[in-house]
This record gives structure tokens, sequence and C-alpha cells, in this order.
């Protein structure tokens, strides 16, 4: 890290204006390939967007964070046009700015929590995070900024699970001085930002080019080592010697919706699916010839995030139809907006207050999916309108594929890995408001213990949970 630069700088004056819109590939043009949609602010839109900073006294986007990046403070680099500086800012807090900048849902977070949210024209901190983040990765890697590590504690963690919470978690850590390996169990680390999100919208390269860092600074990765079959959490406490044991597994068991057909070739829960086109390459055919359905007709169920991934990946595997069904109107999708409009722009179709009834087939393959059309009711204990079934009013939609994202839930295995960890009814863990369980050194966080949630959500409890991990282990 870089001595602070204590010389005064002058006053900063706001500069009026609209939001700098980021450039993006042509809808039609992109279809056709995995490329990446967004191409990120270059160094004059990033300044030009960076000037309309208010620089407040007492940031509010600070408090939107989930884990309360110094927004005012990189911003203010970008300003000054000092992104080395602006870089070391950003991951003093964030060891992922270029993925964050892409996949956190910044307009219901920090951005949110702007000032000039008012006007409808908040500053786009995502946009700028990911310009430092890209802007890092793009120097030689002896020129990346490493954060400064704490002389070595002689105490070892182990992190299970390699995806947003286990990654902020065990750099976390190795930055406090401690050792840490970070098991996984598939054969590439990430967790949900390989498998899970498609190269359109983060690419590959740029997760590991960051998982490198970590790397760099002493994280020590395991692949293929499935805690629940091949440790146990008591394992890795006693027979492996570690001091302490952080569970960031993720919840990623399918959840899918009980209806007749469910069992047919052509069905994929959108883990699945995803998974194969991720994680196995998919995308790379015919270099990579992974076995996977690519249907020319598809209808994917659901209305969050993950279903629009899983929408526009089967428009890139070459379906010439892709319908999106979902039980409730278009405006309570709790999709990003983004992602929405990116869909629509690529040809899908919104089918909408339609729910599921039964899958259809012949000969033990799809042909089609039967639905019934919904109205919105009362609200629900979600705040949102209930839909409910229109009597009579079943329809059906003829397709050869249909993926199921209606979220997941926690992994049985998980019972196997540590059989004496409180959890649950629904199986997720239960831990204080450190991330500690009823286990003496063994914490947890992101979505085996919230459900489903945000990357940085995830990231911010890894967090967490590494500081009061420090904690305990400087006290035993």
């Amino acid at each position: 890290m870089r001595p602070v630069d204590e010389t005064p700088k002058p006053r900063h004056r706001p500069v009026k204006g609209t939001r700098i819109p980021m450039r993006e590939n042509d809808p039609l043009e992109r279809i056709a390939s995995f490329t990446e949609v967004g191409l990120g602010y270059d160094a004059a839109e990033a300044h030009t967007e960076a000037m309309r900073c208010l620089q407040c006294a007492k940031p509010p986007c600070v408090d939107g964070c989930p884990v309360h990046i110094d927004i005012k403070g990189f911003i203010g680099k970008i300003i000054e046009g000092d992104e080395c500086a602006g870089v070391e800012v950003l991951k003093t807090r964030n060891a992922l700015p270029a993925a964050c900048g892409r996949v956190c849902p910044q307009e219901e977070q920090c951005e949110a929590s702007c000032v000039l949210q008012r006007t409808g024209q908040p500053i786009a901190i995502g946009r700028l995070e990911r310009y430092l983040g890209d802007f890092d990765l793009a120097r030689v890697p002896a020129e990346r900024c490493r954060p400064e590590i704490a002389p070595a504690s002689g105490k070892r963690v182990a992190v299970v699970g390699s995806g947003p919470a286990g990654l902020a978690c065990a750099g976390e850590l190795a930055m406090r001085g401690h050792g840490v390996t970070v098991f996984e169990s598939l054969h590439v680390p990430g967790g949900v930002l390989v498998y899970g999100i498609p190269e359109f919208r983060l690419p590959k390269a740029l997760v590991q080019a960051e998982i490198d860092m970590l790397a760099e600074i002493g994280v020590r990765i395991v692949t293929d080592a499935v805690v629940g079959t091949t440790y146990t959490i008591d394992d890795l406490l006693t027979a492996e010697g570690f001091d302490a044991a952080f569970i960031g597994s993720g919840a990623g068991l399918p959840i899918f919706s009980g209806i007749p057909g469910e069992n047919l070739n052509g069905v994929y829960s959108s883990n699945e699916f995803l998974t194969r086109v991720n994680l196995m390459r998919a995308y790379e055919f015919p270099r990579s010839d992974t076995p996977v359905w690519r249907g020319r007709t598809v209808a994917v169920v659901g209305g969050g995030n993950v279903a629009m991934d899983a929408a526009r990946t089967a428009l890139r595997l070459g379906a010439a139809h892709v319908m999106l069904v979902y039980r409730r109107a278009e405006e309570e999708m709790p999709a990003r907006h983004e992602e929405v409009h990116h869909a629509r722009q690529e040809g899908v179709e919104f089918v909408m207050l339609c729910s599921p009834q039964e899958v259809l087939g012949r000969d033990g393959f799809v042909t089609g999916m039967r639905v019934t059309r919904m109205e919105l009711g009362e609200p629900d204990e979600s705040g949102r309108r209930a839909p409910m079934c229109v009597i009579g009013s079943e329809f059906d939609l003829e397709c050869d594929t249909v993926i199921m994202a209606l979220g997941t839930r926690a992994n049985p295995l998980l019972a196997k890995a540590a059989p004496d960890l409180e959890l649950d009814k629904r199986g997720y863990i239960v831990t204080d408001a450190d991330g500690a369980t009823n286990l003496p050194g063994v914490y947890a966080g992101g979505d085996i213990v919230t459900g489903s949630a945000t990357v940085i959500r995830a990231m911010g409890a890894g967090k967490d949970a590494a500081r009061a991990m420090d904690a305990w282990l400087r006290r035993s």
C-alpha cells in the first residue's frame, strides 16, 4: 500500500448533469455469443460521472452498502485522477470489486441511499466500482493493489466453500495474519460467481483473476473437497489441525414446483442448467462438447435474476423462442430492472400472471406446459399482492424444454458435515450476530444462514464473521 498523500486538495465542486449511460453490445449481435453485454466506462466517462458526486460530509451511500465501502473516498480519487489510490480505498473493504461492480444490485443498496436518488439520477456507484476493479486487473500482476498483511498469528482456519462469503472471509482472515485454507467441492473455485452467473454478465477469467489475488496474499484453495463426504467439520478441527472453521457453502439445492411431468427429459432446474453451461463450458461448443439439451422452444418458470440468466442463456445456445412464465405481474418480478430490460431487448417473451399446472410430454420428452391464468388479490406476507388462480383459464404452451428457476434451499449434506451443528427448521445454520454457531470455533455466513441473498450481502457476512473469528482466535 502506498503512503497516504496528506497534501490539501482543492474543494470539490460537483458538476450537474445526467447519469452517464454505459455502452452495451447490440442486442441482435450479443445473443449470438457469450461476450459481455456491458462495456463499462472508459476513463473520460468515469471521470465525468464521478464529478457529479456531491462528496457528502456524511455520505448515506456507505450505510447502504453491506460491506460499508468508503464510496466517497474511492469516487474522490477518480475525481482527482488517481485511480491507483481509488483501488486501494476500494480494496480495503472489497476484495472482488470487478465482480461486485457487475452483479450487485446497487440500485437497491448504495445507489438507493445516494442523495441524488431524489432527482432520479443517483451516482452510478456500481459502474465506477467496476471501472476501478477493471483498471486494477488491467495492470501487470506485480503492480496490482495488494492489502497489507498482519504478522503471522500461527493460527489456521478452514473455510468451507469458495463463493462470495467464503472468499470474503478468507481474504479478511489472511490480511489479519492467519493461515487460511478454502475447501471447494467443485473443480473450480468461485462458487455461484462461476457456476451460477453467465459469462455474458460476469466473465470467468475476471473472477479467476480476483481469486488469484487472494492466493497471492496466502489463501490456499483445495478443490474437489466435499465437506460432508471428503471431510467433516470435526475432521478439519481435529485430524487436520485447524483452529477454527467458517462455513460458507451456500444454499444450492434446487426447488421444484411438484407439478406432474417434472421428471420428463427436457426439464431442468436453473441450477443444473446454468452449472452445465457455465462450469462445464457449454457456451464454448463445439470446443467444449458439454452434454446439455439445446431446446428450440424454451419455457423458464420464475421471475428473479436466475430466471433471467437461464432465459438469456437459452437464447445464446440457439433457442428460437424463449418464454418467461411468471405467476405475478412484471412490475412485481424480483429481478433487477437492468436484467429485465436486457432480456426484453434480446427477445425473451414475458408470459405474466400465469402459473404452471403440468409439464406435458410424449415418449418421455417434454412437448409443452399447461398453465392457468392468475389474478392478483390482497397483499401477502411479502407485501406483494397474492396471485390467485382464475378458474377455467387453463391453456397450453408449446415447448420442448422447461427450466424451473424457483429458488434454492439448504443442502441436507450439511447435516453430515457437522451432525451437532444447530440448524433451523428449513435446514439453515443458526448463528448469532457475529456468525458464531453453537459449536466452539465454528462460524457461518451467507446463503447457508440467510437463504438466497445477494453477492455483496454474502461477502458482508463473511467479513463480519472473519472479524469475530480473529478476536476469538486471539483469545483462545
